[in-house]
């Protein structure tokens, strides 16, 4: 399936997401964008034979970031006074993270180049993000004059800790690839060239577990973020009394067991 910006593919359980717009380096203008990731998620979320997403960007960009030239023109995300661009952004732009933090899926990011604003923010609501050695991130709002619109005060800090967010969104300058991985923003660095088959062989990597315990473990990654551990602790019980009378789990003991006989 291709929408007006996500190509979508499935293959062995792997849902390749690519945002298709390289004439303007994949920028996200609106509710056109947002359309494109709810309809994704939703599809995925559905499934039950998707294991894992890839998301990448198709041409020397991953993510731009917001659209410019409409900014300039005051149009798009930025048309109308103060409160109809506040209203835009939340029935736009801020559907987004809402939809990509709520898939239980695990997702990895595939940066294959420049993920500048919001497109560095889209990167840090994947859990886990490979990246070219062509890679560059910014948290380059404030060089524009405004502020992460999308949630990246949210994400960023999670991904590489207050302080080193702190200074990406107050200076707004770039990183390089390498100190994106110095930094924890990325778990590796690989070539241009091998860039989707090393994100393919990870996400074959955990789509070869059972679906339904990928997407429960995910669920508590992401509750731990925000719960008390008494509160996360009941949620495991109750999630874990659910995995023993799965057949998946059954079908793994038993594997398990036939392997040492």
């Amino acid at each position: 399936m291709t929408s007006d910006f996500l190509d979508y593919e499935k293959c062995d359980g792997i849902v390749t997401l690519t945002m298709n717009h390289p004439e303007t380096r994949n920028a996200l203008s609106g509710l056109a964008e947002t359309s494109s990731f709810e309809e994704a998620c939703r599809r995925i979320a559905d499934d039950q034979e998707v294991g894992c997403v890839i998301l990448t960007g198709k041409g020397s960009a991953f993510c731009a970031g917001g659209n410019i030239k409409d900014m300039f023109a005051r149009q798009g995300l930025a048309e109308g006074s103060a409160h109809a661009i506040q209203n835009r952004y939340r029935a736009s732009i801020q559907r987004i993270p809402l939809a990509l933090y709520r898939l239980d899926v695990p997702t990895i990011a595939a940066v294959n180049g420049a993920a500048l604003g919001a497109g560095c923010d889209i990167a840090s609501m994947c859990d886990i993000r490979i990246a070219s050695t062509r890679a560059s991130f910014a948290e380059s709002f404030v060089k524009l004059g405004i502020v992460p619109g999308d949630g990246g005060a949210w994400f960023l800090p999670r991904a590489i800790g207050m302080s080193r967010a702190a200074e990406m969104t107050f200076t707004g300058e770039p990183i390089d690839a390498r100190t994106a991985l110095e930094w924890g923003l990325v778990s590796r660095l690989v070539s241009p060239d091998s860039l989707m088959d090393e994100c393919l062989a990870l996400a074959q990597r955990i789509a070869a577990n059972p679906v339904s315990a990928l997407r429960m473990a995910k669920r508590l990654l992401r509750e731990g973020q925000r719960t008390s551990l008494d509160t996360l602790l009941e949620m495991t019980a109750a999630y874990q009394a659910i995995a023993h009378h799965t057949p998946e789990h059954d079908q793994a003991m038993k594997r398990m067991f036939k392997e040492k006989t």
